[in-house]
């Protein structure tokens, strides 16, 4: 095997990211948000575990900086080494040609293999007219194992292109016809995404451009949703904050007892600068179209909305709001671990006769998960709430419900298949002081208790259980399996729910 040194900062440009994953999340009131949060923490811990070959990229990066002749000044070009089972290099005109388990090793973190390569040392360009196998292992930067076809890349000026390739970034499987690569961002061609990592996963998302910018943000043009090679959903543009965790692409289908068969998707446009239209549709079978439209604000920690269209809870109730705004801001008190929110609505609510103008004001503290013997997390937030509503069609319409609210919860990963929680929580809204109840219990005290037990790493059955303090009875018993079925036992609902959660 033969070596030579040279300042190869090659591939620099090859960081493809994801868009956003989706937040693994069940809709219950009964306190099962806590395996929620353990489920999402478990798969950020997968997602960060390295691979065999990036564990002996950081091995090599290691030894192959003890061989160094002198260490890098700063400013200078970070060393790459060649190696290959032939290599022949021509100082007057720059080219090279290398031949036989090609290695080249950017001690930044990338590696690029290939059966041969050629290039120029003194222009700086290398090209593999066959199959080259990239990865990409740099602080900051998502995780990339990349192969491709017909690849030119100039690691002087870090701009080049990449014929028909496949990969991972990250978490995210991907494919594209043509990959273009700048100093300041990636242009994928005809490309496809997924967390899935069969050959022909179940669903998927296709762009006919993607573009994947450092400020980890991606855009996405003319973007399609496939199931079982069926588009089931297109949308123009869609652009995500890469790392922030969003709502899932697919449409969501199931199957409740109140209200049958139904289908939902949601739809975002963007407007201008921090402003987006978004659109919820929700088709059910024994009550039609039901859909929302919100124009919204975000800036920072702030947020306004507009809102308009119908809306409902985890017990399947609905509301329409014609129109109503709400604003909201939240804060993490830097060098605390405490944060606050506060929101504001106003708006005109109907639900069923009940029309009224309804106010509501809300102030929040949180405490960040406290870990307890290194066993316990427990979860610790209380606030104060206002509502008022000048209501029409029902007795005492002008009511004010001013009180405080207060969540205590403690919960326990007994190891990696069980899990399980019990909490108490007040709160003076109920729908016996309120005019509509609308995500709201007929009760303020309530007791919650559940477990969780992993079948397999894609399948876990939850039971979750809420007990009325008010009136000593137990309320409702929520049983879930992943994907997504939940008996409501005590209200003998069934809800079925199929979210595409992307494994």
């Amino acid at each position: 095997m033969k070596k030579i040194w040279s300042v190869l900062p090659l591939a620099a440009a090859l960081c493809l990211t994801s868009t956003a994953e989706a937040v693994y999340e069940a809709k219950s009131d009964t306190g099962t948000e806590f395996f929620n949060y353990v489920e999402n923490r478990r798969r950020e811990a997968r997602d960060q575990e390295l691979t065999e070959e990036q564990e002996k990229l950081l091995a090599d990066i290691a030894e192959a900086k003890e061989r160094l002749p002198h260490e890098p000044k700063v400013g200078e070009p970070t060393p790459v080494a060649f190696e290959g089972d032939d290599l022949v290099y021509y100082s007057g005109s720059g080219e090279f040609i290398a031949t036989g388990k090609v290695d080249i090793l950017q001690l930044e973190g990338y590696r690029f293999q290939s059966e041969e390569a050629t290039g120029n040392l003194k222009e700086q360009v290398v090209r593999v007219e066959d199959k080259a196998h990239v990865l990409q292992l740099t602080q900051g930067a998502p995780r990339v194992t990349l192969d491709g076809y017909k690849t030119v890349y100039n690691y002087g000026t870090k701009t080049g292109t990449m014929g028909e390739a496949s990969g991972k970034a990250g978490e995210y499987y991907l494919t594209g016809k043509r990959f273009e690569f700048y100093p300041d961002h990636i242009v994928v061609y005809n490309g496809t995404q997924t967390k899935c990592s069969a050959k022909s996963p179940d669903y998927h998302l296709s762009a006919e451009r993607m573009e994947i910018w450092p400020e980890q943000v991606i855009k996405m043009y003319n973007v399609k949703f496939w199931i079982k090679g069926k588009v089931v959903g297109s949308k123009s543009y869609e652009e995500s904050k890469l790392g922030e965790k969003g709502e899932n692409y697919f449409p969501r289908v199931g199957y409740n007892s109140d209200h049958g068969v139904y289908v939902r998707d949601n739809f975002e446009i963007s407007l201008a600068p921090h402003f987006d239209l978004n659109i919820g549709a929700h088709i059910e079978t024994k009550k039609g179209v039901r859909s929302n439209a919100e124009v919204v604000y975000g800036n920072r920690n702030f947020y306004g909305v507009l809102k308009y269209g119908f809306y409902d809870d985890s017990d399947a109730r609905w509301i329409q709001k014609e129109p109503s705004f709400e604003i909201g801001y939240g804060h993490h008190i830097d060098g605390l671990p405490i944060g606050y929110s506060f929101r504001a609505e106003l708006g005109h609510w109907r639900q069923n006769s009940v029309t009224s103008t309804h106010h509501e004001y809300e102030l929040n503290l949180s405490h960040d998960p406290i870990v307890i013997d290194n066993k316990y997390l427990l979860f610790l937030s209380t606030g104060y709430k206002i509502t008022q509503d000048d209501a029409k069609n029902v007795k005492h319409g002008n009511t004010t419900v001013r009180g405080m609210h207060y969540n205590i919860l403690l919960g326990r990963e007994f190891n990696p298949r069980t899990a399980a929680y019990v909490g108490y929580s007040y709160n003076k809204n109920n729908s016996k002081n309120s005019v509509f109840n609308f995500d709201t219990d007929d009760f303020s005290r309530k007791l919650q208790a559940g477990i969780s037990y992993y079948l397999s790493p894609k399948d876990r059955v939850v039971v979750g259980v809420k007990w009325d303090a008010d009136n000593h009875r137990v309320d409702d018993v929520d049983y879930y399996w992943y994907h997504d079925l939940r008996w409501r036992g005590k209200k003998k609902k069934l809800e079925v729910r199929w979210e595409f959660i992307p494994w």
